[in-house]
């Protein structure tokens, strides 16, 4: 047996199994520290997962005391806690992994593509108002300056200002530019956390991890949420990806967005990880620690390029 720890849970690597052991932790707008609330994640990422990996996820098993007062699994006696219950992938098919080697074929990218524009084409517009669109990314730009500014950070002050005060006007100065996605009816239920370490290019590929525990997260433009992707595979040495997977799933939703506003979308995405880099070490004891710092300045440069497309001097 193998044992991983992330960032909300542990992960246990069982022959053909995963079995996933959510921390009793307070997840962003969601307490965890109750066993209810994390019997009802542990369904609820099960029942999402399986929208863009239906053979992936097999289901949640309590965690009880068996003989003697052992722990066991599928025990419903003195439930202690849940798991989800996973078919193992390769890892060697994760994107990130393909990515590092240099072994990632367009054709696979295209099947990628297919699967997510027939995801997003079966969604149901969500009803919301432009107005509230904006005013989440407004929300969130103030929480991007509050982290990307702050001293105790080896951050470049005057790059981090020139970034998010582009942004902040795109935002004050023309707010439709964003706002007319959702009067377009482009805002769906999607993945909310789209990124190469959770897509597997096996046959057919699978996305795996949607982010389960806060619904308005997952209220995303499919292309916002593409626009990540695009920039960590990017960040990846994979910089053909992104307009390859915009091209096809935009034929899909028969959809092209302004470039404006993909540029803002790339823009916003690396700033937000920037920013949840950078919390990583205001955690009272935080792994690999001298890794944030340069990532969140590799974010930043990202950013910089970006917004200068979303807005010019």
């Amino acid at each position: 047996m193998e044992v991983k720890e992330t960032h909300m849970a542990f992960v246990f690597l069982v022959g053909e199994r995963v079995y996933k052991l959510k921390k009793p932790v307070e997840y962003r707008h969601r307490d965890c520290h109750r066993l209810a609330s994390r019997e009802f994640l542990c369904r609820e990422e099960i029942r999402l997962n399986r929208r863009l990996a239906p053979d992936v996820y097999l289901g949640v098993e309590p965690l009880g005391r068996g003989a003697g007062g052992a722990l066991a699994l599928s025990s419903r006696e003195g439930v202690v806690d849940w798991l989800v219950v996973m078919r193992r992938l390769p890892e060697d098919r994760l994107l990130d992994e393909a990515l590092a080697r240099g072994d990632v074929a367009p054709e696979r990218i295209d099947a990628l593509a297919d699967l997510l524009g027939h995801f997003y084409a079966g969604l149901a517009a969500e009803d919301l108002t432009a107005e509230d669109y904006v005013a989440r990314f407004v929300r969130e730009q103030a929480k991007n300056r509050e982290i990307m500014a702050d001293r105790r950070f080896a951050m470049p002050g005057d790059r981090v200002a020139t970034v998010l005060d582009r942004m902040d006007r795109l935002l004050d100065e023309a707010p439709d530019l964003v706002g007319r996605r959702v009067r377009e009816g482009r805002i769906k239920e999607g993945h909310g956390d789209l990124r190469p370490e959770h897509v597997c290019l096996v046959e057919p590929p699978v996305v795996i991890d949607c982010l389960e525990f806060n619904r308005n997260l997952r209220l995303v433009d499919p292309f916002d949420e593409l626009s990540l992707l695009a920039l960590e595979c990017e960040r990846l040495g994979g910089a053909w990806i992104g307009e390859r997977l915009f091209r096809r799933v935009g034929q899909a939703l028969e959809d092209a967005p302004d470039p404006r506003v993909l540029a803002f979308y790339r823009a916003y995405r690396a700033c937000l990880r920037a920013r949840l880099s950078l919390s990583h070490l205001l955690e009272p004891h935080p792994r690999d620690a001298e890794a944030w710092e340069p990532l969140a300045r590799d974010y930043l440069a990202l950013a910089a390029s970006a917004v200068r497309w979303a807005m010019p001097d």
